[in-house]
């Protein structure tokens, strides 16, 4: 791996399209093999901005924004039809790198969480009808007597799409790419979306 490709990014050197930008550092990290290059936080509130925080995976991005699933009554499925805005974070600390972007959710199509659903391992699909995601429940036996109950009902059927489960797209109006320096003197790379023109700045570290 080039050092100079880690310790220089400025202004210029970026590309004017912070989505392309991002796909040059994500496939890096993926060239990497780097455990959980995948994995973003995600950050949503409450209307009355309460916050939370949690870890999703990254299952697909292009110009449109950056996808994942999850259950729909789940906390942050609840917060999002409160409130759509919301904030993802990427971090790989082996590279001195992180990612953070900002925008608006909403619900990608049904058929799109339907193509993903089932490509799924068949467990991970049964598990999807276990969990009424962020409910609470007496203990683990619940989970997994409930899982195997199921699994029998299903045998050798297809397994549907739960109306409860599907994906989201965060469409991005604003990009911080951020790299690790001596003496603390990071590099802040910042991307603005200003109508459809997106604005490069510089951030102090």
């Amino acid at each position: 791996m080039e050092t100079s490709i880690l310790n220089n990014i400025s202004e210029s050197s970026v590309d004017k399209d912070p989505f392309i930008q991002f796909k040059r550092w994500y496939k890096l990290v993926n060239d990497s093999n780097i455990s959980m290059f995948d994995a973003m936080i995600l950050a949503t509130s409450t209307l009355n901005g309460v916050p939370s925080l949690r870890t999703v995976l990254l299952k697909s991005v292009d110009v449109n924004g950056f996808v994942f699933f999850t259950n729909y009554f789940s906390r942050k499925g609840k917060e999002l039809i409160e409130n759509p805005n919301s904030a993802l974070l990427f971090y790989w600390k082996e590279l001195e790198r992180q990612v953070r972007i900002e925008g608006k959710i909403e619900k990608v199509s049904r058929s799109e969480s339907k193509e993903y659903f089932h490509s799924r391992p068949r467990e991970s699909q049964i598990g999807a009808w276990v969990s009424n995601q962020s409910s609470e429940i007496p203990n683990r036996e619940f989970l997994d007597d409930k899982f195997n109950d199921l699994k029998k009902k299903f045998g050798d059927k297809e397994i549907s799409l739960p109306d409860y489960w599907g994906g989201y797209k965060l469409i991005p109006v604003y990009f911080e790419f951020w790299q690790g320096r001596e003496n603390r003197l990071h590099d802040r790379i910042c991307y603005k979306k200003i109508k459809d023109e997106w604005r490069i700045f510089r951030l102090s570290p």
